[in-house]
């Protein structure tokens, strides 16, 4: 990394943010429903009110409940309305995080020291559908349990059967998703609880993504199939707060069918001359404005707030599934209940597509597959994008079928990734992508 002189003086304020608003240009255009991952952006009179909330806060740790016993009440709260909205009852307990990867790592890392503490299993094992988050790979990789991984069906849901036949006796958890990422469907969640009832082991529920969304949904009649706390077995949940819950970046919360089981999450060190230390989860500092900010959203849009934005972004969906199916080659993989899904094609390279369209202007995340295809998720920000989407991934398709050629960019790589998938060759490359982040041009 090339040497920048650190400043001498210091630049006045509107130089500063002109500077920082220069560097935004090349951002992806988020605000105007070009975006369809990374932010979720419910319009500019709720992102308002989360920064509004979040200054208020911006100076106060988290990490003191005793120092600051408003953000001990915000987070109490933020996690008992969770804990109704999920089905559970008085006995669920949880804490905030950071986000989704935060709270995967201490529903794993709780369930180490679970199966250490009540079964004396020192070389746990997970078993997860290969569609899980890889955060629960990098929960693998960091506290040494290791993850066993099942197919899913033709429908992209969990194959259970498989599932079963990895459980061994060192098995200490089993994971579904709701929604898992890539096709945004539902794992069989009922069935995957009754599977760790029967072995006695723990179910994780990662509802990271969908968690602030099926709820709403099946409120407006949506074949949302149950995945939380009203299903005997499950044992912990993940939902982020900061993605369809609208909330500042970084909030989510894990929760646990009891207190004692959340006893596992908790580091605590007495042995320091500093001091007695305590840490509910990963992190030391805890941004109070994240909290607070969460606590703020929760009872500002409340149900019918959410039921709303729910309502406008299934119609939006609902648009978008049907036109992408109707875009002769493309279609819509499995049958997602609610905003977020894959589609793919017959007969046309999906990441040559996804260039095409990125050409235009649109960030389509790439899914590597089996089966490739590209990825949409929907917020409030898109209700007014679907005919100017639908139109041009119209002609984009047309043109990538009559033979002219796909704007570089992506469609080499992922081309490379799904012949080497998994391999130690890919993972140096990416490695050395992200080196490459770190320059200062």
């Amino acid at each position: 990394m090339p040497s920048l002189p650190f400043p001498l003086t210091g630049l006045p304020k509107d130089e500063v943010l002109r500077r920082m608003r220069a560097l935004r240009e090349d951002d992806a255009r988020w605000r105007e429903g070009k975006t369809f991952s990374l932010v979720y952006f419910a319009g500019d009179e709720v992102s308002a009110m989360a920064r509004e909330a979040y200054g208020e806060f911006m100076a106060e740790n988290g990490l003191s409940p005793m120092a600051f016993p408003s953000l001990r009440r915000f987070e109490a709260e933020t996690l008992a309305m969770c804990a109704s909205l999920f089905h559970g009852d008085a006995q669920v307990a949880g804490t905030m995080t950071s986000g989704g990867t935060e709270s995967v790592l201490m529903a794993v890392k709780t369930a180490r020291d679970w199966a250490k503490a009540e079964r004396g299993i020192t070389a746990p094992e997970m078993v997860l559908p290969v569609t899980v988050h890889p955060a629960f790979e990098k929960a693998a990789h960091y506290f040494g349990v290791t993850a066993r991984h099942a197919p899913v069906g033709p429908d992209f849901r969990a194959d259970v059967n498989a599932m079963r036949a990895l459980v061994g006796p060192h098995t200490v958890m089993v994971v579904g998703s709701a929604v898992a990422f890539p096709q945004g469907v539902v794992d069989p969640i009922a069935d995957i609880a009754a599977l760790a009832r029967e072995k006695k082991i723990l179910c994780h529920v990662d509802a990271c993504l969908g968690g602030f969304i099926l709820p709403f949904a099946r409120a407006l009649g949506r074949a949302v199939p149950p995945f939380d706390f009203e299903v005997e077995g499950v044992t912990s949940l993940s939902a982020d707060l900061h993605k369809y819950g609208f909330a500042a970046k970084g909030a989510s919360v894990v929760l646990y069918r009891d207190a004692a089981l959340r006893r596992h999450q908790f580091f605590t060190y007495t042995a320091w001359p500093g001091g007695l230390y305590a840490s509910p989860s990963m992190t030391g500092t805890r941004p109070g404005g994240a909290i607070a900010a969460a606590w703020a959203m929760l009872h500002h849009l409340g149900e019918a707030g959410y039921l709303a934005h729910a309502r406008q972004m299934l119609k939006t969906t609902d648009a978008l599934k049907a036109g992408v199916d109707a875009v002769p080659g493309l279609k819509v993989q499995g049958d997602p209940p609610a905003t977020v899904f894959g589609f793919g094609s017959e007969g046309l390279d999906c990441f040559e597509l996804g260039d095409a369209m990125e050409a235009r202007g649109w960030k389509l995340d790439r899914l590597s597959g089996p089966p490739p295809g590209l990825h949409v998720m929907v917020t409030p920000a898109h209700a007014r994008i679907v005919e100017p989407f639908l139109s041009d991934l119209a002609q984009c398709t047309a043109g990538l079928r009559a033979g002219q050629p796909a704007p570089a960019g992506s469609a080499a790589l992922y081309g490379m990734a799904g012949a080497v998938s998994g391999t130690p060759e890919l993972d140096a490359f990416v490695r050395d992508f992200l080196d490459g982040l770190y320059q200062v041009e």
